[in-house]
């Protein structure tokens, strides 16, 4: 460990203690601590290598301007020049790792940071806020380790034992990761399915496909954060191409239901020029939580799918506009591109009857007409690819397979 070094990322103005035990932690485990002081004002306190000055210039602006700012302006404008410094850091193989300390507004900044490094690369943030359902955010689409803090940031046996903890942690992470880099494996391509459980007939016959020609398969839950982690990964070629089975998370995104994804969802693999073969799956419905579902909507076609989770039936405009949103976001794409449209239903809910918001049944989950407006949609307005429309069920084998093979061809033209 006597070659590495790890980033430690804090406010000094008030987080100066915690900050100074973790870097005399980190030397006594033979690694060199880079203290980067993200204050939001001007302070005198020392010990930080690189200080809020340069950092607030990396962002087009200065310490004493930050100060004057409102909290949440002055907080991205930091963001911005500390993911700079870190990256260009982490770019130039400085670091190892990184680890942060802070509450509420170090947790914003500094996760807002670490969510720029790339999959596998160890982070580390100690924080209350790990202990709330907040987490979510703060992680996103990224695979930072989060440690609470059990009590607020105030240094007595126990914080110290949990900062110590988690220096410990960041220290054996970024080990392995330096293991890792030196080891040079080859290794098989990687290959992001989209998946959800009413689909797992199809994400499974296509991952034995994929595996049986010697792909390496990461599956992507389509539950918000899962469309967003397919998309980091994809922005930065960890992956080597995309089969997305399940862009259920455009129906959300398009509603605001639980699982809406980034506005980036169907554009970082085409930016990158991955080959994608793309899969209206289970755009049928937008999820709410049972009991949350808005009142504007009362009026629409539902089925209970658990304690849990209400499902609504897209209706024909909202499949209209999700072709169009399909469409628009694919054609930004460099790479080859797909549609695969199954024409007798998009999900397995097709066997379900429809209920009223109150349970009562009212009509059926299958409505091809309804579908068909996504599939006009798409063949409108797509320009970039191939739309192609077989008349199968989505969890029909060959409707796997047709996708597997289309997916192999653009593997072998790229």
């Amino acid at each position: 460990m006597s070659e590495m070094k790890i980033a430690v990322l804090a406010t000094l103005d008030s987080k100066s203690e915690a900050a100074g035990f973790m870097c005399e932690v980190l030397r006594g485990l033979g690694i060199k601590p880079w203290l980067m002081d993200l204050s939001l004002q001007p302070h005198e306190k020392p010990g930080a290598d690189i200080g809020g000055e340069p950092l607030a210039a990396k962002a087009g602006a200065t310490w004493e301007a930050l100060g004057e700012m409102e909290r949440a302006v002055a907080g991205e404008t930091m963001i911005k020049g500390g993911t700079q410094a870190l990256v260009e850091a982490y770019q130039a193989s400085k670091i190892s790792g990184v680890i942060g300390v802070g509450g509420a507004n170090g947790c914003t900044v500094f996760c807002g940071m670490m969510r720029a490094l790339p999959a596998l690369f160890p982070k580390v943030m100690v924080t209350p806020v790990a202990a709330t359902a907040a987490v979510q955010w703060y992680v996103a689409e990224s695979d930072i380790a989060m440690y609470p803090t059990i009590s607020d940031i105030v240094m007595n046996r126990i914080t110290k034992a949990v900062l110590e903890n988690a220096c410990y942690a960041v220290g054996g992470m970024a080990e392995a990761w330096q293991k890792r880099n030196s080891a040079q494996a080859e290794e098989p391509p990687l290959i992001g399915v989209s998946s959800f459980g009413n689909l797992q007939k199809c994400v499974d016959r296509v991952t034995d496909r994929l595996e049986a020609e010697g792909f390496e398969v990461m599956h992507f839950h389509a539950s918000g954060p899962g469309g967003k982690a397919l998309e980091n990964l994809a922005g930065q070629k960890e992956l080597a191409g995309v089969i997305d089975i399940t862009t259920s998370e455009l129906a959300d995104l398009l509603n605001d239901g639980v699982y809406r994804t980034g506005d980036n969802r169907l554009t970082s693999a085409g930016a990158a020029g991955l080959p994608q073969v793309v899969v209206p799956g289970a755009i049928d419905h937008t999820n709410w939580w049972v009991g949350e579902c808005p009142e504007r909507f009362h009026d629409r076609e539902f089925y209970q799918y658990n304690v849990e989770i209400l499902l609504m039936r897209s209706n024909a405009k909202e499949m209209t506009r999700l072709g169009e949103m399909v469409a628009e976001r694919l054609n930004g794409a460099k790479g080859p591109v797909s549609m695969m449209i199954p024409t007798k239903g998009f999900s397995q809910h097709i066997i379900r009857k429809t209920q009223d918001i109150n349970g009562n049944e009212i009509g059926t989950w299958l409505q091809p007409e309804t579908d068909q407006c996504f599939t006009d949609a798409v063949k409108v307005n797509l320009t970039s690819g191939e739309v192609k429309v077989l008349d199968l069920h989505i969890n029909d084998e060959a409707f796997a397979d047709a996708c597997v093979d289309e997916f192999l061809a653009m593997m072998k033209q790229a």
